[in-house]
């Protein structure tokens, strides 16, 4: 079936996600002879968004949608670019289906129905499709959301990545695993590491272990399981972990399978001092905090993080709430940022010119974001060098929005305890 595309200035949360008719594009114009009307009227700047909004990460992308969406939102209700005469943003909507083929195809549509400028993916894989479709078009691609380091290492000009690496991740992770170990007074000795079979997957899996044996932390890890993106059952896995007798799991997962995979540690009574994942979605995720309720307790995650205080982080997350009914988690903030991003180059641009956005693009300082971090500067590969993580704990409280709290960096933490060794998921 043929796609449809989706173009909005603004919108009808409860129609947001529906195929729909494109919007009308404005004009504008200082010729002389044109109607004064016609001449007010800013034009249209379109922004091309790839979200994997149907598939095994349809949660996770329609957020992400919505973190975009409402940036430009935001953008046009306080004048649009006013650089260009009050031009008013455009998104106009891709969904990858998780498919990097699809991606792709999807970003090539996008710039052929007028987008300067493509942001997205949430994943690696279909980020590093886009990637190459972008330089070979010469369109300025923001990743919001993809962390794999190979993407930004291939010389590509278009490129800019407002997420972290997935180097700098493993370094996050390692640097909070060690703190809170050691507060502790308790080292784990034995530990699995799991991983989906995707780029992104295989890729901070690898990176992991190769950072985590070169660290001196006295902790061996005793297996690795990788499993397919969108895998129904863990049991045989699970009962691997369990042969293995880990003290610990390092899980680099999704929102799906991190369900599938607390449920069966349940499920088989796998005896553990708690659960940290290095970098990954899934783990925080709104749906699984809910759906797990107390399993989900004392779980550990190094991401990529909201910054509660940032004035950026309330306007966003009280828009993002009111439409959604759900709080600004890392990958729907990023996606919001990364909308932000495109809108303060295209602010200092002044210009849809290709060589004038990515101009803009390099120079690009920018304080005003709703994430934990530095202000957003690009190195010359168009990595973020104010990108940090932070370590969030899902701890007890009635209130399901509360529940997942910044433990580090002490800067930024939400709560200044860390719960670890986790009591056992069938004692809560």
């Amino acid at each position: 079936m043929e796609k449809k595309t989706v173009t909005r200035a603004g919108m009808n949360r409860r129609t947001f996600l529906k195929v729909s008719g494109a919007a009308g594009l404005g004009v504008a114009s200082a010729t002389f002879g044109v109607p004064s009307l016609l001449r007010a009227a800013p034009k249209t700047i379109k922004i091309g968004s790839i979200q994997p909004v149907t598939g095994p990460l349809a949660v996770i992308g329609q957020g992400s949608r919505l973190g975009n969406q409402l940036a430009i939102d935001y953008i046009n209700a306080n004048g649009g670019i006013n650089s260009m005469g009050g031009a008013k943003l455009e998104l106009v909507l891709g969904d990858s289906e998780s498919k990097p083929e699809v991606g792709r195809q999807e970003a090539d549509r996008l710039i052929n129905e007028g987008a300067v400028v493509l942001v997205g993916p949430f994943q690696s894989g279909v980020a590093m499709a886009i990637a190459t479709l972008a330089e070979q078009r010469q369109v300025p691609f923001v990743m919001d959301v993809a962390a794999l380091d190979a993407i930004t290492q291939k010389g590509y000009e278009h490129v800019f990545r407002v997420f972290i690496t997935a180097g700098g991740l493993v370094a996050g992770a390692l640097k909070y695993y060690k703190t809170v170990t050691e507060a502790a007074g308790v080292h784990p000795k034995r530990a699995v590491v799991t991983n989906t079979a995707d780029p992104f997957g295989k890729g901070m899996s690898g990176g992991f272990l190769k950072m985590l044996k070169g660290s001196g932390l006295p902790v061996e890890v005793v297996e690795r399981i990788q499993y397919p993106l969108g895998i129904q059952d863990l049991s045989a896995e699970v009962a691997r972990i369990k042969a293995a007798k880990p003290d610990i799991i390092f899980p680099i997962s999704r929102i799906g399978d991190s369900v599938i995979l607390l449920r069966e540690l349940y499920k088989q009574r796998v005896d553990l001092m708690g659960i940290f994942g290095p970098g990954s979605p899934g783990w925080y995720e709104p749906e699984f905090v809910k759906d797990m309720d107390k399993l989900a307790f004392y779980s550990m995650t190094n991401v990529p993080w909201i910054n509660p205080e940032s004035p950026s982080y309330q306007r966003g997350n009280a828009a993002f709430l009111k439409a959604s009914g759900k709080n600004l988690d890392t990958n729907s903030a990023y996606a919001y940022t990364g909308a932000l991003v495109i809108a303060d180059a295209l602010e200092r641009a002044g210009s849809t010119k290709t060589k004038d956005i990515l101009k803009s693009l390099r120079e690009t300082n920018y304080a005003d974001h709703p994430v934990v971090g530095g202000a957003i500067k690009f190195n010359d590969k168009g990595d973020n060098t104010g990108a940090l993580t932070a370590l969030v704990q899902i701890q007890p409280d009635p209130d399901l929005l509360k529940r997942v709290r910044i433990v580090l960096p002490k800067d930024f933490a939400q709560s200044e305890n860390i719960i670890f060794p986790a009591p056992q998921l069938w004692e809560r």
